[in-house]
């Protein structure tokens, strides 16, 4: 039997009742035979990225927040695009992350859910191939239209679903290839 993989999940939205939190609780049902999913609850706990505050020991949270990053196999955000870019908290969270590397070939899993959703897209995928993510064409997806496709917290478009359940299913793969 494989190894379950642990993934920490990340959503770019601060709303405690939102598409991508959906999103983000749909995939734990979806993948539960084959990860643990931990979902990080304290993105807007991190303070202002500053690089002076860069420095050992780190802020708490960030600490925090590093550590949960470097104890997992794999990553999945699930983002929102607010006014064509990439929501201010996670790019403060992903800010943290720069110097000490933690996404560096890290497998990760790229959702950007809203409206429209490319440019938001493009901007983050730029941030996270910097910074050498493991970030690949079958561990994106961009669903527009989101709140057509997810309704009372589910997945209701078939086309969205098997998209969503491709992108797991490949980092599930690049994970497992990782790990080897």
């Amino acid at each position: 039997m494989p190894t379950r993989k642990k993934i920490l999940a990340i959503s770019g939205s601060t709303r405690k009742v939102s598409s991508n939190l959906d999103l983000i609780n749909e995939i734990v049902g979806l993948t539960r035979e084959t990860n643990d999913i931990t979902i990080f609850r304290q993105i807007d706990d991190l303070p202002h990225f500053n690089p002076d505050l860069d420095i050992e020991p780190a802020p708490e949270t960030v600490t925090n927040f590093r550590n949960q990053l470097r104890s997992v196999d794999g990553v999945l955000i699930c983002t929102p695009e607010y006014a064509m870019g990439v929501p201010g908290t996670l790019k403060n969270a992903i800010d943290w992350l720069v110097s000490s590397c933690e996404l560096s070939h890290k497998p990760l899993a790229l959702i950007t859910a809203g409206s429209m959703g490319q440019k938001g897209h493009a901007s983050l995928l730029d941030t996270l191939h910097i910074i050498e993510a493991n970030v690949t064409d079958d561990t994106q997806l961009i669903i527009s239209f989101v709140r057509t496709k997810i309704k009372g917290g589910k997945i209701t478009d078939e086309k969205t679903l098997a998209e969503v359940t491709n992108v797991m299913a490949a980092l599930n793969e690049l994970m497992s290839k990782q790990s080897t």
